[in-house]
């Protein structure tokens, strides 16, 4: 790794500093401003029958700004968002740090005390919230200790739903100033977003992004794709995830359009892509596989060429053999929420277009390499930090290090520390890397379990079935699953004399969880330990993968 050299007495220093004509804080608000002003008539949004230009865009994120500023939210605040993929959760991306104001969106799929710590931790001062999500959102402000200023969304394709605010979306925004002077923050090492990620416990970790990763993982994914301007993409990635990896912020720079979604629905998505022409599309493999098993009358799939990128478990190669069948070009792309979203990429050989369909498929079902931003991404032996041989063999840690890696975790310097150890941001995934330098993940090291690109906690799914009255000892792995990719399979050592079925088990889980998260599966008996109590998950791995279809 070459050093960082600097030499304030070269001439080439000296009397060539910083100034307002040479530098700015790179920022991705810069993008939409110059979409206004390039592209002011081309469509920025489509939800429904609505279509939002690039100029109409830049006025109610400008509006959006203004009323919040009005409303007391200043540089450094937290404004939180629980709202699907529409207008609204987009213009927050741009409105929100219009002001120095920090985003949190919310995942929408999360239960109401989860929802309350994210909110209680990152201090939010606004809430926008969707009717949709308003049984959750009212009763997780019963548990927060100050709740936030609650600003309800009526979107028009959802009917139902409370109002709990103090004014509603639109209103908001006309008491906003269209020509609101927002300023680029003074250092791109500002905030921007703030996302949970659930990590190995049951309270998540708030992860930080700067202004400076957002901006470079906006271009690194238009580069990474071949992005030609103009592209039209299909929100079927969640906007609350890695701030939809952050394509809001691409989409902008790339002038392109923008098709929201409010919830991922095979029937929709084909009619989408052949209404509006997409162009591209994110995805975990659940969805993919949706598309594979729901494909239009005739088995014909689309009638043009869709790119699609890939995340989340690792995918099965016939998911992207499936997908190309149907006529898409998928590509690979591997990261964590903290590093931007993607932070690698399983860049593409021509040479490869002349095999088998099978080996192709195999071959970009790999993590890859280090996306075109990021500056560095390898596998290092988790105590030495001594690199693995490219041998395919050889496991090892992957670890990243560059602009597209987190500021670190909101209030948890001790986290922060070790996951930035050595200089390196510790991935806890194991892989190797095969002799063409592309990595291959093996295992991985946390007991993290990702169920339709979603993190589950298995201590979080734990502590819960401990709660349970007859449940001595429980331990929660991952069992591989045709649908989700992974899903929760919990070992329970019941009580002595206790009883309980597995229906009593998962319907006291869905008590206390978000539904994702509830085991699909119970086994009773006695979970090994070692002599000192801890649990050994590595054997209860190795009992599933004995059963039929999970080696």
């Amino acid at each position: 790794m070459p050093n960082n050299l600097s030499n304030p007495a070269s001439p080439y220093n000296v009397g060539l500093e910083k100034n307002a004509a040479n530098f700015s804080a790179l920022s991705p608000l810069s993008f939409l401003e110059k979409a206004a002003a390039v592209h002011p008539q081309r469509i920025a949004l489509i939800h429904g029958e609505r279509r939002i230009t690039w100029a109409q865009t830049y006025e109610r994120c400008r509006r959006l700004a203004s009323a919040l500023r009005l409303r007391g939210v200043k540089a450094g605040d937290t404004v939180a968002v629980m709202a699907p993929n529409i207008p609204a959760t987009y213009e927050a991306s741009f409105g929100v740090p219009m002001i120095g104001a920090v985003l949190n969106t919310l995942n929408i799929r999360l239960d109401a005390e989860a929802i309350a710590f994210q909110l209680d931790h990152g201090e939010a001062r606004v809430l926008l919230t969707d009717r949709e999500f308003s049984g959750t959102i009212a009763a997780a402000l019963k548990l927060v200790a100050n709740p936030p200023i609650v600003i309800d969304i009526a979107d028009a394709l959802y009917e139902g739903g409370e109002l709990l605010g103090q004014t509603e979306y639109e209103d908001l925004l006309k008491e906003g100033d269209p020509a609101f002077a927002w300023n680029l923050p003074g250092d791109e090492w500002d905030a921007i977003a703030l996302n949970y990620t659930s990590g190995t416990t049951g309270n998540p970790k708030g992860v930080v992004y700067h202004h400076r990763g957002a901006y470079l993982n906006a271009i690194s994914n238009i580069v990474s794709w071949s992005m030609p301007q103009h592209a039209v993409y299909l929100w079927t990635l969640p906007m609350f995830h890695c701030n939809g990896w952050c394509f809001p912020w691409t989409m902008a720079a790339n002038a392109g359009t923008n098709v929201c979604l409010r919830r991922v629905d095979p029937g929709q998505i084909f009619a989408a892509i052949k209404t509006h022409r997409v162009t591209h599309m994110c995805a975990a493999p659940i969805v993919y596989n949706m598309l594979i098993n729901a494909q239009p009358a005739g088995g014909t799939g689309v009638e043009h060429k869709v790119a699609g990128f890939i995340a989340g478990s690792a995918p099965p190669a016939s998911t992207i053999e499936g997908m190309e069948k149907l006529g898409f070009d998928i590509t690979h792309v591997y990261g964590l929420t903290e590093t931007y979203g993607p932070a690698s990429v399983c860049a593409k050989h021509e040479a490869w277009s002349e095999l088998p369909l099978a080996e192709r498929a195999r071959l970009n079902a790999r993590q890859g390499v280090a996306s075109p931003m990021q500056e560095a991404m390898t596998v290092l032996d988790p105590i030495t930090l001594a690199p693995m041989p490219w041998d395919g063999e050889s496991i090892g840690e992957i670890m990243f290090r560059g602009n597209l890696t987190m500021k670190g975790y909101l209030k948890n310097p001790a986290a922060t520390a070790e996951a930035f150890e050595g200089g390196w941001f510790h991935t806890g995934d194991l892989a190797v890397v095969d002799p063409d330098g592309y990595v291959r993940i093996k295992d991985r090291s946390k007991d993290v379990i990702i169920s339709g690109g979603e993190n589950i906690s298995s201590i979080e799914v734990e502590d819960v079935l401990y709660r349970h009255p007859a449940v001595e000892v429980a331990a929660v792995v991952a069992r591989l699953d045709p649908k989700w990719g992974e899903v929760p399979c919990a070992f329970v050592q019941l009580k002595p004399d206790a009883k309980a079925t597995e229906d009593e088990i998962r319907n006291f889980c869905r008590e206390h969880l978000a539904h994702f998260k509830v085991p699909k599966s119970v086994v009773f008996g006695m979970i090994p330990r070692t002599s000192t109590g801890k649990l050994q998950k590595f054997r209860l791995r190795e009992q599933i993968k004995a059963e039929p279809g999970q080696s």
